[in-house]
């Protein structure tokens, strides 16, 4: 169990003398019972905010260590468990801007949220009840909300825009791990991260990190909703790589919705996904210089794939935007439809907008997760703050920097093939989910495909596809399926 660090007598004069009060790790423990198929589970939650401090050197000699920011953490431990064996994961989602909030309470904790499914969202106050499947059942769980995130700030006079950004944010949280490992005496235990959406371009990022700055390896790493290279994704002038990787999901949508009524899901990706490799990308390339017939051809292709008219797709030069694809699927209908989720849908303040105005499958799960974990943790987990909890940071994800990647697509497709490399042991579970487009599945292929990595090591990389979105977790089936499925691999990398 951790415990509260108190912060050296000299710098909490210093602190003192200046009339601000010196930040101390503020963490707090609970017990828990929890009955999860056959077994009864006794683990011990701890919360709260850990001080991350920088070491001051003057003169070639340390000067005592300087608090910098407090990151809010909430930790599972099994009781009466051997740490040498037993796994631990360290979880966060993305953003940039995202607390923990979402794998904590919907996929992975040992307590989550009811928030109910497309056409049976609950409705308030909603339900929070014991996890069965929760990943406690086979490793601890340390969830970390980096700063700016969840009650993660930093400290009086410190710059928050000094954490929002990609290499400041690896070091950070980074840091945080190597704390808890080493107070918790757990350098010895199999060790895994767990990401979604930006929160696997962290955990791609960080293995390197971490096997860098500390010389510590990884069993394995979960990447949820994976994006791995932003060049995939981003509809900027001169790219016309995602209007392929996006046509499966679109694919999905479609039929989803009934667009698409005499094939399986099955049929209709395998039909998109050849179309998206092939034909369609010659097409895109060859850019006004695509003869007419194979221009009318390709048009007729995506009207068959997509849903969308003939004349639209026409009119769009055969690039469908994925912010019109929103708007334009279910026009007919006055409805819009999901970015994280595409099976849900909503209404616009009119049905003649050219893109969508907001995301209705994010909508639909806002209320239960924040409901969910305010009561939570102050009401179960004991920890009080008066602080909001800010489960997505707008300045956060307003302020963050790239610029460690100026004048290029941002990719973290290398740091883990180098880690991969580095560790020839460390394996890599990918979870995605076919209705998500804002990370769409086939662009997770298309990157892995190209991961440069040896033969030898691509079986370490395991894939695994759900019918589903973003936060795949909402769909029930699926959710009880991808607990299996993460426990199997937590069990077969961890080498116990």
């Amino acid at each position: 169990m951790v415990t509260p660090e108190q912060a050296p007598e000299t710098e909490a004069s210093k602190a003192s003398a200046a009339g601000k009060a010196t930040p101390v790790d503020d963490l707090v423990s609970t017990q828990h019972t929890l009955t999860a198929g056959r077994r009864k589970l006794k683990y011990t939650a701890t919360t709260g905010r850990v001080v991350l401090r920088q070491e001051v050197v003057t003169d070639g000699k340390s000067d005592g260590h300087v608090p910098k920011a407090e990151v809010f953490l909430t930790a599972y431990t099994l009781d009466d468990a051997d740490p040498g064996s037993r796994p631990v994961t360290f979880a966060f989602n993305g953003g940039p801007g995202s607390s923990s909030i979402w794998l904590h309470l919907g996929l992975l904790g040992p307590r989550r949220v009811v928030s109910g499914d497309v056409g049976e969202l609950a409705p308030p106050p909603y339900g929070l009840v014991d996890n069965a499947e929760t990943l406690l059942k086979d490793s601890d769980l340390v969830f970390i909300d980096p700063v700016s995130t969840g009650y993660s700030r930093a400290v009086e006079g410190e710059k928050p825009g000094d954490y929002h950004g990609f290499t400041a944010d690896l070091e950070s949280v980074g840091e945080v791990i190597r704390l808890w490992t080493s107070r918790n005496g757990r350098w010895m235990s199999p060790k895994f991260l767990a990401g979604e959406s930006y929160g696997t371009t962290r955990a791609a990022g960080l293995a390197a990190h971490l096997q860098d700055r500390y010389g510590m390896y990884l069993n394995g790493i979960v990447l949820i909703s994976a994006v791995l290279e932003f060049g995939t994704g981003e509809f900027s002038p001169g790219n016309d790589l995602p209007f392929s990787m996006f046509l499966p999901s679109y694919a999905a949508a479609a039929h989803y919705h009934g667009l698409i009524p005499d094939k399986t899901l099955d049929e209709v990706l395998a039909d998109a996904e050849r179309f998206a490799a092939g034909r369609y990308p010659n097409a895109l390339a060859q850019g006004n210089r695509v003869p007419e017939d194979f221009r009318t051809e390709v048009i007729g292709r995506l009207a068959e794939l997509t849903g969308l008219s003939e004349d639209y797709l026409d009119r769009v030069n055969l690039r469908i935007r994925d912010f019109r694809f929103f708007a334009e699927l279910l026009r007919s209908r006055r409805q819009v439809i999901g970015r994280l989720d595409t099976r849900f849908t909503g209404w616009d303040a009119d049905s003649a907008g050219e893109t969508s105005e907001d995301d209705p499958s994010f909508r639909a799960i806002i209320g239960p997760y924040t409901a969910a974990l305010n009561h939570y943790l102050h009401a179960e987990l004991g920890y009080d703050n008066d602080l909001p909890y800010e489960f997505l940071s707008s300045q956060a994800a307003k302020d963050w920097s790239f610029k460690e990647f100026e004048n290029n697509h941002v990719t973290v497709a290398d740091k883990l093939a180098e880690a991969m490399r580095a560790n020839p042991h460390l394996k890599v579970h990918i979870a995605s989910g076919y209705y998500d487009c804002a990370t769409p599945y086939f662009a997770t292929r298309y990157t892995l495909g190209r991961l440069q990595i040896p033969a030898e090591l691509r079986d370490n990389i395991e894939l695994c596809d759900y019918p589903a979105g973003h936060m795949m977790y909402v769909h029930e089936p699926t959710r009880r399926q991808q607990s299996k499925d993460l426990a199997a691999f937590i069990k077969g990398a961890s080498n116990r």
